[in-house]
């Protein structure tokens, strides 16, 4: 089956969008890419992103209008993708959305929501749509979150040693697969939110990122500032936890920094920048991570990956290109495979990682108009793995 999955990060710069050949073969799950591309948004539609992400207030109005101009975003970046890569046509769409609120109180996830109208994705590319995929496992008392966990659990598969899979979006999330226990994941804590939040910030949103790593090269880390921010008591809680931009946002970095006057510019990058290294390092540490997989936009920031290293010397880091899947689009192949397992009646998560009381099968599903909809008969077998397979003609 041909499937399409697309998907907008914490960083909301972006939609990324990949297609995949997935077929079940015994208990292996094998995904053969067929491509991935990345549209940006245009510049007024990411200012309405922002606009309505906490801390801001927002008003019914604008989260409807919202809803339908990232429907026909998330449209036009399917459509796209299926005349690129699937002749026109994908069997199956699915859409993550773009998080707008993730619901938290007392380490317990009581709702999240995503905006993308599926509507507007079904009725441009005429495939069903997979849509909605986290509200189902908050419902049965998990977080909604990491739910690429069991894409990484089943793509890692058993190793030697502790291997974890790290993605470095806005928040950084880590799935932990231990030789012999069970795997687990939560999310650590920002990983370009604050650099991010800063950068706009100073440069009156001329810059939206440091570009290279290039500020927090030039800057030395405060110290202080570095450990009031590392003190934070949601990086001592223990998994399975989630975060957002709900808790790391600009006026959450502004506050912590008041007390410590004028800190130079390319300092405050340097420093937020080390507290993802640390808090990262910490959490690998504190798990007995032996090796690990990298993914998302922070990887494209050299200064980031050198101080990943610098705090974490005893682990081998390894980028997801080593499984056969590119970096900036493994989530957005994550909910691919997440949306083809709903379609065959597959629970998609894994309790032990999202905190829920039982799997549950993810999303809701909209109507295509190419064909009537009919669901394939259930997936009955034990899925223990997937194996990436290099593209017809060609090495991955």
């Amino acid at each position: 089956m041909n499937v399409i999955g697309v998907m907008s990060g914490t960083s909301f710069d972006a939609i990324e969008a990949a297609a995949a050949d997935l077929r079940f073969q015994s208990e292996t799950l094998v995904l053969r890419p067929l491509g991935s591309r990345s549209f940006a948004y245009k510049p007024d539609l990411r200012a309405e992103i922002a606009a309505a992400l906490p801390p801001a207030t927002t008003s019914a109005g604008a989260i409807c209008r919202l809803d339908t101009r990232l429907g026909q975003a998330f449209a036009a970046a399917a459509a796209e993708t299926a005349e690129s890569f699937c002749g026109g046509l994908a069997e199956l769409i699915v859409s993550h959305g773009q998080t707008i609120f993730h619901w938290v109180e007392g380490g317990r996830a009581l709702g999240t929501l995503q905006l993308g109208q599926p509507s507007w994705i079904a009725e441009r590319t005429g495939s069903p749509v997979v849509s909605d995929l986290r509200s189902r496992d908050i419902a049965a008392g998990g977080h909604g979150a990491p739910l690429v966990s069991l894409f990484d659990v089943l793509l890692l598969g058993n190793g030697q040693g502790t291997r974890a899979a790290l993605n470095l979006g806005g928040i950084a999330n880590l799935t932990v697969v231990p030789e012999k226990d069970s795997p687990f994941a939560f999310d650590i804590g920002p990983a370009n939110a604050l650099i991010d939040a800063a950068v706009r910030h100073l440069t009156s949103e001329l810059e939206t990122c440091d570009k290279d790593g290039l500020r927090a090269a030039r800057g030395t880390v405060h110290r202080g500032l570095l450990q009031k921010l590392a003190e934070d008591p949601y990086f001592a809680r223990k998994p399975p936890k989630t975060t957002g931009k709900e808790h790391f946002n600009l006026p959450y970095l502004l506050e912590s920094t008041w007390s410590f006057g004028c800190i130079e510019e390319d300092d405050l990058i340097a420093t937020v920048t080390a507290l993802t290294a640390r808090t990262v390092a910490d959490a690998l540490e504190r798990y007995g991570v032996d090796e690990v997989a990298v993914s998302g936009g922070g990887t494209r920031n050299p200064t980031l990956m050198s101080m990943l290293q610098g705090e974490a010397p005893g682990v081998r880091w390894r980028k997801i290109e080593d499984w056969g899947i590119p970096s900036e689009a493994k989530e957005a192949y994550a909910f691919a495979v997440l949306g083809f397992l709903s379609f065959y009646g597959v629970a998609g998560t894994i309790p032990a990682c999202t905190g829920a009381g039982h799997a549950t099968v993810l999303g809701s599903i909209t109507p295509g108009h190419n064909r009537p909809l009919a669901l394939p008969a259930s997936f009955e077998g034990e899925l223990k793995q997937i194996r990436v397979e290099a593209p017809a003609g060609g090495s991955i």
